[in-house]
């Protein structure tokens, strides 16, 4: 993949101003007839329905900033979990009735409504969007494996390190704060603990956190160079008992935590790993006192999770025009601008990032930035083709966390016993692999 990719656009916007000339006045006739009142074509409501930006804030940024130019329909801004999200469309697909417009959903969740045949060919919209720098790979992801383009890249983010300043005195001898492994954070965290006598180190493990994610995206790849087809090997049992001292020094109270900014504003955490997204907080109240650095390596490389957001339209919609005309609106330069500065998703415009931007924003970019142009920087993608069984699946790397980490279960036994439960699931959603692990035929298995 492009390491290109997370460079972000570079927006101008241009103000023309037209005045038009008033006619001259006609007089006014003694009983002038009555006159019509103008028929105003009324505004075709739309539905956008999406699995993104579903926190309360977000989805109030999205309503009242980033859809706020936007005049060609009445936007109704959705937000679901996955499973309903799904079902509603492919429901409506069913009875012939459908309400939804446009679709808003990561990467993983488009080849199950192909497939349920809910997805409108977007190809001739790709024509007229040809003026938009859109990277180049986001664009094939959009194609599903076809030659056709089922969605249109809308927004992508990542995950990365926060840092408080307090915490680079007590970095391990000779580590680089850019290029660390996941070894010398434990050490780092080891550090910190004996100077402060308190646990610093953050991972988000509360109810809603991501902490799935960073299994999936970052410390299996890491370690093992895949995901599934390396669930319960050798190099995994390694990784698990390296996570196991690297958890000696996370904050207790992360077990709690879903965003992992209210830990770093708080200063119960000072090195701390989220999304981009639940990151941002803490950067735009304390600029001066954080910065962002890529995640750490493992001996297979710096794996990180690639999250990219596309936009397609629902089959049948009543208002395809709208739908096209919001899709059209959600790539320009300038509103990717307003979803990176409302709600930190970085724009999927290959150009270089805004002079303009907040501090907080320039934070984050830099660490994302560093991340991306690493040497040792290997990209893996969220799941895909799992549809309702996703839930499932993320499940499973949470009760493996569980079972390993919280209550001290033998490693090799919880991996068996998991990667069989892994297995199911792939099984019943029939999903193949996925990157890092190899291309399969049927559904990928577990090794």
């Amino acid at each position: 993949m492009n390491k290109r990719m997370f460079l972000v656009a570079s927006f101008a916007m241009i103000l023309l101003v037209v005045a038009a000339c008033a006619p001259a006045p006609t007089p006014v006739p003694t009983q002038a007839p009555p006159t019509a009142a103008p028929t105003v074509a009324p505004v075709q409501p739309l539905v956008l329905l999406s699995t993104q930006l579903k926190p309360v804030e977000e989805a109030e940024k999205m309503r009242k900033s980033i859809l706020a130019g936007f005049t060609a329909a009445k936007v109704e801004f959705v937000a679901d979990d996955e499973g309903p999200f799904q079902d509603r469309i492919i429901a409506e697909q069913k009875a012939g009735k459908v309400t939804v417009g446009v679709i808003g959903a990561l990467h993983g969740t488009f080849p199950v409504l192909l497939q349920a045949n809910a997805l409108e060919d977007l190809t001739p919209l790709l024509q007229k969007l040809q003026d938009r720098p859109i990277v180049k790979e986001f664009l094939t992801l959009g194609k599903l494996g076809t030659d056709k383009q089922y969605y249109v890249p809308w927004m992508q983010a990542t995950y990365v390190l926060a840092v408080n300043k307090k915490a680079l005195q007590y970095l391990p001898q000779g580590a680089d704060v850019n290029a660390l492994t996941y070894k010398q954070l434990t050490e780092w965290g080891a550090n910190i603990q004996k100077a402060t006598g308190q646990k610093k180190l953050g991972i988000p493990a509360g109810p809603k956190s991501l902490l799935h994610r960073f299994i999936q995206g970052y410390l299996y790849p890491s370690y093992t160079g895949g995901l599934v087809t390396t669930y319960k090997t050798s190099e995994a049992v390694e990784m698990w008992k390296d996570f196991k001292a690297l958890w000696e020094y996370v904050n207790p109270q992360c077990t709690t935590v879903d965003f992992m900014q209210e830990a770093l504003l708080s200063g119960e955490v000072w090195v701390g790993f989220d999304h981009t997204a639940r990151l941002i907080n803490a950067f735009k109240e304390k600029p001066d006192e954080f910065i962002a650095v890529p995640a750490p390596a493992g001996p297979k490389g710096r794996y990180y999770m690639s999250v990219v957001a596309g936009l397609g339209i629902a089959k049948n919609t009543p208002n395809k025009a709208g739908a096209e005309a919001l899709i059209e609106y959600l790539t320009r330069p300038s509103v990717q601008a307003v979803t990176l500065r409302e709600v930190s998703f970085f724009p999927v415009l290959e150009s270089d990032l805004p002079t303009d931007l907040p501090a907080a924003i320039k934070l984050e970019a830099d660490g994302v930035v560093k991340q991306s142009k690493a040497k040792d920087a290997r990209v893996a993608l969220l799941p895909i083709g799992l549809g309702a069984k996703g839930g499932e699946f993320n499940k499973v790397q949470l009760d493996t966390f569980t079972r390993i980490i919280l209550k001290g279960e033998d490693i090799q036994k919880v991996l068996t016993e998991e990667g069989a439960n892994l297995q199911k699931v792939m099984n019943a959603a029939q999903a193949p692999c996925w990157l890092p692990d190899p291309i399969s035929t049927g559904a990928c298995q577990v090794k």
